[in-house]
Order: C-alpha cells, then structure tokens, then sequence
C-alpha cells in the first residue's frame, strides 16, 4: 500500500513520505511538510500527537482520514493539490 500511496501523490505532483509505524526517528524524518495526511484509524495515539507536535506553529494543512483507503487519499488530494 505504501508503493500505491506514493505513486497517487506523484500524479498530483506532490512528494510522500509515508510512516507504517511509530519510531523515535520518525519526528526527526517528516521535515516540513505543506500538507500531512493522518490515516486515525490506522494510527496510535501517540503517532498522531507526535506528528501534530512537529508541525505546530508551521503552515502546514493538516488533512484527518477515519479510512485509509485509496479514495480517501485521492479526494484529499483533489481538495489540496493540484493536478498535474
């Protein structure tokens, strides 16, 4: 899935970087996005507010999915980026 969600994001001209899991280094590693894409459903608590915590203060569009499924990204994506 992660190969999936990377090419739909280059469609829309935009660059991914896409977190499965939760590790100390991944604070460090989501730099300064302009749009982050949380999945809640496949999320722990505590990746959620650590990526929160790294964008705060900053322009960043902060985008909430309950589902994580394609279509859920593509509309995201339609509401925030442009197409190419």
């Amino acid at each position: 899935m992660v190969c999936k969600y990377k090419q739909l994001c280059r469609k829309y001209n935009c660059k991914a970087k896409v977190f499965v899991d939760f590790n100390e280094g991944m604070r460090s590693r989501i730099g300064s996005p302009d749009l982050m894409v949380l999945f809640t459903s496949t999320m722990s608590h505590k990746m959620v507010k650590s990526a929160l915590d790294k964008t705060k203060g900053s322009d960043c569009i902060i985008a909430r999915s309950h589902t994580s499924s394609m279509n859920a990204l593509k509309n995201i994506l339609e509401e925030h980026a442009a197409f190419a």
